[in-house]
């Protein structure tokens, strides 16, 4: 076995120190999750998957979003599509994934089920995206270019780890369920646009608690599956930057630099909405307005003018006026048809241009807003700059307010930083 395995199992299996940052974040990714899960629960992938799951009357050993239980793997499957099904949770540009909705139902179905306490669950999904991170850094850039979704792959080994450190697993349990994951882990950009994307994430879910089941009755896979001539990496375009991806693995959580939506549309949007924040852009005031963006993103969400709130979620002129006339696009329901055929939102529309900026990386926008009384401003946003711990539980609590309501917002945020069991978080999923 190379070093990237046995490391990585060493790190899964063993003691961990974290940080008040760390679990603050953790827990309001966990808020954060439960919020887009429970708004996601109506999305026809969402009612196709459950239904699915329901109809085979299995074990009810987790409970579902939406209502109901299922066995472990169908909790996993469903809880990880529809937290999926708004593309409204977090995301972590390190590897380009979305660390939660792989790992949280996998450790939550499993928590539920072993009946653990809530800071097991918290620190066996911390550990969890964490490892999903470091396996996305060691697949690299090339792996995602060459059509394999991070999300659903490097996710599935995260959901792995985290399945087998609530059943207790050591080191060479760690290794063996990594080696098993790399025959499971799958999942295509090509589903991009459909049902397929949201599936990805439950598929990579329940991989990793399959993994780590079969890991707990004596499976013996391929400990070394990740690495070698027919490995994961080498058969899925991965690099193989062992070095990059172990570095101050243990001692630093790269997880803690998670970027939380607080928009609901493409995050390829987000830094341009967080500088038009920045500007106050109000109409009647705005006579043009100018954004700046990263190559990238032009041939994602540079749509000109959408006539559906699917197509508004890919759209800089939209989202940009649709802030300026004051709709809140932190919500879902902001992004429709009524919305696109507004008159003042086509005007003001046509009064916003989209640049390629070289200078710029994918986390950051420019704009330049011109008002009619002559005043120019302008406003950059990278949406890696730090974010202080109480800005960021302001504004991931206030979303979560938004789409459950605030309380049952603060009663979960409560169970999560008080303690409990994991059951009883488990059940506010059917809610």
């Amino acid at each position: 076995m190379s070093e990237f395995s046995t490391s990585l199992a060493a790190f899964a299996a063993g003691s961990v120190e974290t940080t008040l940052q760390t679990r603050v974040v953790t827990s309001l990714s966990v808020l954060d999750w439960i919020a887009v899960g429970r708004a996601g629960v109506d999305e026809p992938v969402s009612q196709t998957v459950r239904d699915l799951v329901l109809s085979e009357d299995g074990a009810a050993q987790a409970h579902l979003f939406g209502g109901g239980a299922a066995p472990l793997r169908g909790a996993a499957l469903v809880n990880g599509t529809v937290s999926h099904a708004l593309d409204y949770d977090d995301t972590h540009f390190a590897y380009i994934g979305h660390p939660s909705v792989a790992v949280l139902p996998a450790a939550l179905a499993l928590s539920e089920w072993d009946d653990r306490i809530l800071v097991d669950f918290l620190e066996a999904a911390l550990v969890g995206m964490e490892t999903s991170i470091r396996v996305g850094l060691w697949l690299g850039r090339s792996h995602y270019q060459g059509g394999f979704h991070q999300t659903a792959t490097a996710g599935a080994f995260g959901a792995a780890v985290a399945a087998g450190r609530i059943l207790g697993f050591d080191t060479d349990q760690m290794c063996k369920v990594l080696g098993l994951t790399a025959t499971r882990a799958a999942g295509l950009k090509a589903q991009f646009g459909t049902m397929g994307k949201p599936y990805n994430a439950g598929l990579a879910a329940s991989a990793g608690v399959e993994a780590a089941l079969l890991v707990a009755k004596g499976f013996e896979p391929n400990r070394g599956a990740l690495e070698g001539q027919y490995g994961f990496g080498a058969t899925h375009k991965g690099e193989g930057d062992a070095q990059t991806a172990l570095d101050g693995l243990g001692e630093k959580w790269l997880f803690e630099n998670v970027s939380h939506k607080f928009h609901a549309c493409c995050h390829g949007l987000h830094a341009a909405l967080e500088a038009a924040r920045n500007l106050d852009i109000a109409e009647p005031e705005v006579a043009e307005i100018k954004v700046k963006t990263n190559p990238r993103w032009m041939s994602v969400c540079n749509q000109m003018s959408p006539t559906t709130g699917l197509g508004a979620k890919f759209s800089y002129r939209t989202v940009i006026a649709m802030q300026a006339l004051g709709y809140d696009t932190a919500l879902p329901d902001s992004y429709s048809e009524k919305v696109c055929a507004d008159v003042r939102l086509k005007s003001l529309r046509d009064r916003v241009a989209v640049e390629v900026d070289d200078t710029l990386s994918e986390t950051q926008a420019h704009l330049t807003l011109l008002r009619r009384d002559g005043a120019r401003l302008e406003a950059t946003h990278d949406l890696l700059a730090p974010m202080t711990l109480s800005d960021r539980e302001d504004r991931v609590r206030g979303k979560a307010n938004k789409l459950i309501g605030s309380e049952e917002a603060d009663a979960i945020w409560s169970m999560l930083r008080t303690g409990g069991r994991a059951r009883d978080l488990a059940k506010v999923l059917a809610d």
